[in-house]
C-alpha cells in the first residue's frame, strides 16, 4: 500500500489417508495443541510447499536458553527429523538428521522427497532426547489425478500488535483443509505503536524499535512464531506463502520502500538482504536458486497454483499518466513471462493466481472525503481523491493489460486471483477496456485482514456501521465489476475448489482484540467452470 506522505505518520494520525479421499475434504481430526510449544522446539514445526513426492519442512531449534532468536550464539546443534504414515510414528517413512547453529539462527529446513503423493503424513523433530510438537502434512496429487475437491484456507495481514491470530485458530479447527494459501504481509516491520488497532496496541513487539538489521527480523519471525494459534495451524497442515511489503517494508519496490529513509536506516540493499535471509531461514517455502520466490504447483488435474511476488521486480509507485507507460511493471518481464506462458499453457481445470494486491480496476474519484479519507489510508489514494490506487495493478496498467490481453488471445479460461493486502472483504470479476464491461476474463476473491486496521477502525467506528456500509454501497455503484465487498470484517476465506466452480467463503472475526475469538460466514460467492461470472452463493451448511 502506498501512502502520499510518510506512512508512520499517517497511521500515527489515523487513530488420515490416501488418495482422493484426502483431497476431497474428509475430516481429519487437528492434532497441534491448544497452547503454545515448549522445550527446545518452542517455535512450533510447519510444513510447505507440497510435491507429489514430497514436502518442506521446518522448525527451530532452541538448544541452549541463550541461543535465542537474532542473538547470534549458540551452539552447532544436529536435530533428527521424522515422517510417519501414522501419527503414533510406528510406521517411519523416511528419517535423517541436519547440522543447525547461529548461522541460520538454529532454523531447520528440510526437504523431504521420496514420499507417496496424496498421501498424509506426520512429522516431528528430536534433540537432546526430546521430542518437537507433532504436525500432520499432506503431499500433492500426481499431476494426471482425478481430484474431485481441493480445499484452501486463504489468509492475508497479520499485525501481531492489532489483536491475535484467531483466524487461524478457527482454520486450524475445521479439520477440513488441504492447504493454506498466505498471499503476504505475514508480519510487520514497524516498532510498537507506529500499526496497531485503531490507536491500541493489543500486544506490543519485539524488538520495540522498526526491524531493520538481520537480528531484528530474526527476532520479529521468532514473536510471531511463538503464537500459539499460528502454531496450531502450521502443524496441522502445508502452506504455500508469498511475501507483499511489510516482510521488509512498507510500499517496497524493487530499489527502495516508503518506510525506509537511507539517511537514518542505513542503505536499503543491506536491509533487503536481511529481510530476505530471515524470511529464508524462517519460512517454511522453496526459494530459487537466485532467490526468487515467484513457482507453481500442481495439485492434480484440478488446480494448477501459480504464486507471485509483486515487490521484488517492481517500478517505483508513481501516478498520473505514469501508471499507463509500458517501460513501469509490476511483475518484471521475467515473472510476467513466467505467468503468462503458464497459464496459457496449463492443463488443470481452475489456473489459481496468489496474487499480493488487487488486480481489479478500483474507479474511486467521486467518493466522498468521509470515505476517501479511510481508504487513502489502506489504498493510497490521494486525498484529492484521485481514481488510482497506485500500489496496485492499477498502477501499473500496462502490465495488468498485457496479461489480460494474453489471456484474450490465448481463450484462457477458468483463472481465478486470490488476493490480500487491503484488508478487507471483494468479490470482483477482472476486466479492462479490453474484455469489456460485460465480459470479465478473470474472477478475484480478495480476503480481509487477519488483524490490522481497516475502515471502520480508521474511522474509529464498530465494525458494520452505516458509513461502512454506504461506502461497500458508493463502491459498487462506482464499479459495476465489484459484486461484493466488506470494509470491516477480520477474518479469513475458505475456497472450495471442484471441477465445476471455485466457491469462495468469507469468515469474520466477533472480535479480534480478544484471545480464541469465534467467527462467523460473511458471504459466499462462486465462479463457475467456463464462465468469470460471479454468483452469490448462501451459507454452507453445516
Amino acid at each position: 500500500m502506498t501512502n502520499t506522505i510518510d506512512r508512520r505518520t499517517l497511521l500515527r494520525m489515523a487513530g488420515a489417508s490416501a488418495g482422493t479421499a484426502v483431497l476431497a475434504g474428509a475430516a481429519l481430526a487437528a492434532p497441534a495443541p491448544a497452547g503454545a510449544a515448549g522445550g527446545a522446539f518452542r517455535h512450533g514445526v510447519a510444513s510447505g510447499d507440497p510435491l507429489p513426492d514430497g514436502i518442506l519442512l521446518w522448525t527451530r531449534l532452541t538448544p541452549t536458553d541463550a541461543a535465542q532468536p537474532g542473538s547470534g550464539v549458540g551452539p552447532e546443534a544436529v536435530v533428527t527429523w521424522q515422517v510417519a504414515a501414522d501419527p503414533n510414528f510406528s510406521t517411519v517413512t523416511a528419517q535423517g538428521t541436519l547440522t543447525t547453529g547461529p548461522a541460520r539462527d538454529h532454523t531447520v529446513k528440510v526437504a523431504v522427497t521420496g514420499l507417496a503423493p496424496a498421501t498424509t503424513w506426520w512429522y516431528r523433530f528430536g534433540y537432546a532426547g526430546a521430542w518437537s510438537a507433532t504436525g500432520r502434512t499432506m503431499t500433492a496429487p500426481p499431476a494426471n489425478a482425478d481430484i474431485d475437491r481441493l480445499r484452501l484456507g486463504v489468509v492475508s495481514c497479520a499485525n501481531w500488535e492489532a489483536g491475535y491470530f484467531s483466524a487461524y485458530r478457527r482454520l486450524a479447527d475445521r479439520g477440513d483443509l488441504n492447504l493454506v494459501v498466505h498471499l503476504g504481509d505475514y508480519l510487520y516491520e514497524y516498532g510498537t505503536g507506529e500499526f496497531d488497532a485503531g490507536g491500541t496496541v493489543v500486544r506490543p513487539v519485539l524488538p520495540a524499535h522498526e526491524a531493520l538489521t538481520l537480528a531484528d527480523y530474526r527476532i520479529r519471525h521468532a514473536l510471531y512464531k511463538t503464537d500459539p494459534d499460528l502454531q496450531a495451524l502450521h502443524a496441522s497442515v502445508p502452506w504455500v506463502i508469498t511475501w507483499d511489503d511489510h516482510e521488509v517494508a512498507n510500499d517496497q519496490w524493487s530499489d527502495g520502500a516508503g518506510n525506509h529513509t537511507p539517511g537514518t536506516e542505513g542503505d536499503y540493499a543491506d536491509r533487503v538482504a536481511a529481510a530476505r535471509k530471515a524470511y529464508a531461514e524462517w519460512m517454511p517455502v522453496r526459494t530459487g536458486a537466485d532467490g526468487a520466490i515467484y513457482r507453481r504447483l500442481r495439485f492434480g488435474k484440478l488446480v494448477e497454483l501459480s504464486m507471485l511476488d509483486l515487490r521484488s521486480y517492481r517500478s517505483q509507485q508513481a501516478s498520473g499518466t505514469a501508471v499507463d507507460d509500458p517501460a513501469r511493471t509490476i511483475t518484471g518481464d521475467a515473472q510476467m513471462s513466467w505467468l503468462k506462458s503458464g497459464l496459457a499453457a496449463s492443463t488443470a481445470r481452475w489456473k489459481l493466481v496468489g496474487n499480493p494486491v488487487m488486480i481489479s480496476r478500483l474507479d474511486v474519484g467521486t467518493l466522498p472525503a468521509w470515505l476517501l479519507g479511510p481508504l487513502a489510508k489502506l489504498l493510497g489514494i490521494p486525498e484529492n481523491g484521485a481514481a488510482l490506487s497506485v500500489d496496485q495493478w492499477d498502477g501499473y496498467n500496462a502490465d495488468r493489460n498485457e496479461l489480460v490481453n494474453h489471456l484474450l488471445a490465448n481463450s484462457t479460461r477458468d483463472v481465478v486471483f486470490l488476493t490480500g493486502d487491503i484488508h478487507t472483504s471483494w468479490a470482483n470479476e477482472v476486466t479492462t477496456r479490453a474484455t469489456g464491461g460485460s465480459a470479465p476474463i478473470a474472477a478475484e476473491f480478495v480476503v480481509p485482514s487477519v488483524t490490522s486496521d481497516n475502515v471502520n477502525d480508521f474511522l474509529g467506528l464498530p465494525e458494520g456501521n452505516a458509513l461502512s456500509g454506504l461506502g461497500g454501497s458508493l463502491l459498487r455503484a462506482a464499479n459495476k465489476h465489484v459484486r461484493w465487498t466488506d470494509l470491516d470484517g477480520h477474518g479469513y476465506g475458505v475456497l472450495e475448489v471442484t471441477q465445476q466452480r471455485c466457491r469462495m467463503d468469507w469468515y469474520h472475526l466477533v472480535d479480534r482484540t480478544r484471545p480464541g475469538s469465534a467467527s462467523r460466514w460473511a458471504a459466499g460467492w462462486s465462479v463457475s467452470a467456463g464462465s468469470s461470472k460471479l454468483s452469490k452463493e448462501t451459507a454452507p451448511q453445516a
